[in-house]
């Protein structure tokens, strides 16, 4: 008896659609903390600077409004950054879960780590740094041409008005937000990592979790008040996860 292709693919899709429907939801939600060890720099641990750079001098729209040139090199060193910077054993980790769990990233990061690290399904809260945005009506994202990651003034969109960096600066609205309080709302495992827990409304998320939830903080620094529902792991982002799969017993 002959097995046509088309039906073993129909089964295939099928058999993964219910095994992912059978796995339990677990939620990430992952800071610059996630990011340091393949040397992307963090606010946090940079004395209130970025690349030498005050915040308030490149990533707001007051910013942008003064000095738009330093704003597009600021982005523009940063992509260079990212282009030289590989996933760490946290982000692989992280991708792994996947095996086990019906996993979704919600990352405060604008890098595409998670990604070159093969998670499968992130939500970029403040943006992307290989998009841009033009600052048209439409306000359209483009990607960057990795071949020339260097976006100046005079560089326009199709419709003839200046590229702007695809980020969510300080002071502005985080259009993804209602997603990921869904995302968040659905969650069997919630989890954060790397995350200072003080950017809002992305600070704001953990409220949103159900109340039998379980919640692991995988974080370094000291913790002054945590709710006792939450499990710190006081670790690096890498040897946090570990330790999680100890956790979650895989």
């Amino acid at each position: 008896m002959e097995i046509s292709c088309s039906f073993i693919l129909k089964f295939n899709i099928f058999a993964t659609t219910n095994e992912l429907e059978n796995m339990k939801k677990l939620v990430v939600l992952t800071g610059a903390g996630m990011s340091a060890e393949s040397g992307i720099s963090t606010f946090r641990d940079s004395g209130g600077l970025w690349e030498k750079y005050k915040v308030e001098d490149v990533a707001t729209p007051e910013a942008w409004y003064k000095n738009p040139a330093l704003v597009l090199d600021f982005y523009n060193q940063r992509r260079k950054q990212l282009l030289a910077s590989m996933p760490n054993a946290g982000h692989k980790t992280l991708a792994g879960l996947e095996k086990y769990f019906d996993t979704q990233i919600i990352t405060q990061n604008v890098d595409n780590l998670h990604e070159q690290a093969g998670s499968t399904v992130v939500l970029h809260l403040h943006g992307e740094l290989l998009k841009v945005r033009s600052t048209g009506p439409g306000q359209e994202v483009f990607d960057v041409d990795l071949k020339n990651l260097e976006i100046d003034l005079g560089n326009l969109c199709p419709k003839g008005f200046q590229l702007r960096p695809h980020i969510v600066w300080f002071g502005e609205a985080v259009p993804e937000i209602e997603n990921a309080i869904q995302i968040t709302e659905q969650a069997d495992i919630f989890v954060v990592i790397g995350t200072s827990m003080q950017v809002y409304p992305a600070a704001s998320l953990i409220n949103y979790v159900k109340s039998d939830t379980p919640i692991y903080l995988i974080d370094p620094h000291e913790i002054e008040y945590l709710p006792a529902h939450i499990t710190l792991i006081q670790k690096g982002a890498s040897e946090g996860l570990e330790d999680l799969k100890k956790f979650l017993k895989i």
